[in-house]
């Protein structure tokens, strides 16, 4: 009988299910679910960076999006899953009781933001970031970012949780420990309560929480008391070891197997990250850069242990021995924000729409409707239309794409971002194509980190809803780069890499090479650089560079205390 695996890939906006044959990589079925709470704007606060999920909505989510899937799947699929895997985004990390309960899922939290999980996107933690980097390196021990490329990001697991500590003693008073979203959700199905006993992600303690075999795994007691008294003994109530997503972490409890419609023989995976799974899923290869490009990038790369060795990449976010692959070193950059800097420019055309028309007398309400959702729908391909018949030559306007601070290279959530070189003659189009320009510019001054570093790219591989839907912005991003971009056929790329590391974990196949020889989908199309474009955008990266300098230097503004 044909063996099948679930994969599971926990986004911003939404959790995926599908399901795959582990022989030959045919997905049978899927579903999304969307988070209510998150669609309704709760726990969230825009202007001061705050980006909160409620663990119901993951939890909602989970047997949603499962049962959906399994109801879609033919006659005898459910019989024949063997195994579950899951990639969460990250850091996002939750306060938990002894029992591993999220603190928003007690009596008393559950409408209290600091205890639910911190998005990856949430930058209230910036002050508590600069903290640790000036610690790091004056405290007189071991500087513990130097594998997270030298500095560490608000974005992360110590920042986010000293800032909550700080901010809420109801929070500080009732923690046990802290969990990563991507363990959280494998002790949810496998039915493990205990926060010392869960199997913590190479992926997320390495990449985000410092953690490193050199040094004995975590920070150091002495160094966490340096940073904050608040932090004191918390080390000992989070863990020491930390597992490969080709490990199994449990079966399937008797409490979800009910609940899923399966059987407790199923196996689950240690869970992983989106990227470093995506990348799976998108068939990565040695010295390949796998770029999810969506509202954000995150791009992963692999490379032999042996090649890297004790090479440091200064300016990533971070180099990991078994993140990715569990036989390569995983290293890892990406932007703050990609389609997010579209999706911010067309907010800002619709303005008007949303707040004058709405109170026009001379339409009625079925009318303004009618037209706010056309406009909303055509503003971006119109734009794209456009800025297509723009030659690079005329490209006047520059901007940066700072607009959610820069993760890599040098993270550095206090930067802004910055429009230059307008006039009475730039119009919407041509500041778009500046917009999709710099997005284009932030990817390459991360390619061009890694070989300053002397680190080799020998090809880019694209996925993510940006790669799939935007031909125009795909073709800038490979003229602006001067490099051929292969984008991943599967439409659920990321949730079919955990699919694959499932395979694994259940025993159909024996690696991960195994798993995408017989799995992946390959790539539906191929960007090829046009030269004379290339040529242009080389001078005009050079100027971005410039001005990226100036901002940095003249115009960041540092949190306000």
């Amino acid at each position: 009988m044909d063996k099948y695996t679930i994969g599971i890939d926990y986004g911003t906006d939404s959790v995926r299910t599908i399901i795959v044959n582990a022989g030959n990589g045919e997905e049978v079925a899927n579903a999304v679910f969307e988070y209510p709470r998150w669609k309704e704007g709760k726990y969230c606060v825009p202007s001061k960076n705050q980006f909160r999920h409620h663990p119901l909505d993951y939890q909602e989510g989970l047997e949603s999006s499962v049962r959906q899937a399994l109801e879609q799947a033919p006659n005898g699929v459910a019989e024949n899953v063997v195994a579950i895997s899951i990639d969460t985004t990250g850091s996002t990390p939750v306060a938990v009781d002894r029992s591993s309960t999220p603190l928003a899922m007690k009596e008393g939290f559950s409408e209290n933001p600091n205890a639910m999980f911190v998005l990856w996107k949430d930058h209230t933690a910036v002050k508590e970031a600069d903290e640790i980097n000036e610690l790091a390196v004056s405290w007189g021990g071991e500087d513990y970012t130097k594998y997270e490329g030298g500095i560490y990001s608000s974005e992360w697991f110590w920042a986010k949780i000293l800032h909550v500590l700080r901010e809420d003693e109801t929070i500080r008073d009732q923690a046990y420990s802290w969990v990563e979203l991507c363990d959280w959700i494998p002790a949810l199905l496998t039915g493990v309560n205990d926060p010392h006993q869960l199997m913590r992600s190479r992926c997320a303690a390495g990449h985000k929480a410092m953690w490193h075999e050199s040094w004995g795994g975590l920070p150091s007691e002495e160094f966490l008391v340096k940073l904050d008294p608040l932090l004191q003994g918390l080390r000992d109530r989070l863990y020491e070891e930390t597992y490969t997503s080709d490990i199994q972490f449990g079966n399937l409890s008797q409490e979800w197997a009910e609940k899923l419609g399966l059987s407790t023989e199923i196996s689950v995976g240690v869970g992983a990250f989106d990227a470093h799974l995506g990348a799976i899923g998108g068939e990565i290869e040695p010295y390949y850069l796998s770029k999810i490009v969506g509202t954000s990038t995150c791009d992963v790369m692999i490379a032999p242990r042996e090649e890297i060795a004790d090479k440091l990449i200064e300016g990533i976010a971070g180099q990991v021995d078994g993140s990715v692959a569990p036989d390569m070193v995983g290293l890892e950059a990406g932007q703050s924000a990609f389609g997010d800097v579209y999706a911010w420019f067309k907010d800002m055309l619709m303005w008007p729409i949303n707040n004058i028309l709405q109170q026009s007398t001379s339409l009625d309400e079925q009318s303004k409707l009618k037209l706010t959702e056309e406009l909303s729908e055509q503003i971006i391909p119109r734009l794209t239309r456009e800025a297509k018949k723009i030659p690079v030559e005329e490209s006047t306007v520059l901007a940066l794409d700072w607009l959610n601070g820069r993760r890599t290279p040098d993270a550095n959530q206090n930067l802004k971002a910055a429009i230059a070189g307008l006039s009475l003659g730039s119009d919407a189009p041509r500041i778009f194509k500046a917009l999709v320009e710099s997005t284009a510019f932030g990817s390459k001054a991360i390619v061009e980190r890694f070989r300053e570093q002397g680190t080799r790219i020998d090809g880019i591989i694209a996925l993510g809803g940006v790669a799939k839907k935007s031909p125009f912005v795909m073709q800038v991003l490979s003229d602006v780069l001067n490099m051929p971009i292969k984008v991943a056929k599967s439409e659920q790329t990321t949730a079919l890499g955990s699919a694959m590391a499932a395979s694994v974990v259940g025993g159909v196949n024996e690696s991960f090479g195994e798993a995408q020889a017989k799995m992946g989908k390959g790539f539906d199309r191929e960007y090829h650089p046009d030269s004379h474009n290339a040529g242009q955008y080389e001078e005009l990266y050079q100027q971005y560079i410039k001005l990226g300098r100036f901002v940095e230097k003249e115009l960041t503004q540092a949190p306000r205390k």
